[in-house]
């Protein structure tokens, strides 16, 4: 019988003017407690984790990386019209302003959370999801032979991102272009700040 990690939180996706996109989660709950991560992909393609030793094992063998950091990965989350949300992770620091519930959160807002969130509700989503949100999967093959599914229940668009790796300035916002190479799919192309249930399989 495979073993089953599932993790409730959210996901920040953003790009930089700089070419550097971060994707930063912030898992609520998970079967390693509560943490965060970030995954950083610079303009020549470099892939960076930067997590916690006591998860970062599992988050690079379930994903790809050419530089694993371990680090305390510390992030504050305002919620509200606008909202924002402030991470240290290392050598990354990070600030954004969260705006409002884009249209296609107000889609997912409708659906019972539990459907949602449902591993097998993704053979509905994925094609969906490839049609309309370029570079993003629902579901697919992870590393180490996992698999793994995205439930999405609800996405605010990023209005604003501040942030620094090495105290270098990565520049404005920009989208998530092209996108993310941490693992079978991206982040949307627009940044955003997406409420998500993630099963792994393994």
């Amino acid at each position: 019988m495979s073993d089953m990690w599932r993790f409730d939180g959210r996901i920040l996706g953003v790009g930089t003017t700089s070419g550097t996109r971060v994707v930063l989660g912030v898992w609520d709950r998970s079967p390693f407690g509560a943490f965060a991560d970030a995954m950083v992909e610079d303009g020549s393609g470099r892939r960076r984790l930067v997590a916690p030793a006591h998860v970062a094992e599992f988050v690079a063998t379930t994903y790809g990386f050419d530089d694993v950091v371990e680090s305390p990965v510390r992030v504050r989350l305002e919620d509200g019209a606008p909202g924002s949300l402030t991470a240290e992770a290392g050598p990354l620091h990070l600030h954004a302003v969260v705006g409002r519930r884009t249209g296609l959160g107000r889609l997912l807002r409708l659906m019972p959370g539990r459907l949602a969130s449902a591993p097998w509700f993704t053979v509905l989503t994925d094609p969906v999801a490839r049609l309309v949100l370029d570079g993003v999967r629902t579901r697919g093959s992870a590393g180490n032979g996992r698999h793994e599914t995205y439930g999405a229940t609800d996405v605010h668009r990023v209005d604003a991102v501040s942030a620094t790796w090495e105290g270098t300035d990565l520049g404005a916002l920009a989208d998530v272009d092209p996108p993310v190479r941490f693992g079978f799919g991206s982040t949307p192309r627009r940044p955003s700040l997406t409420r998500v249930t993630t099963t792994v399989r393994g």
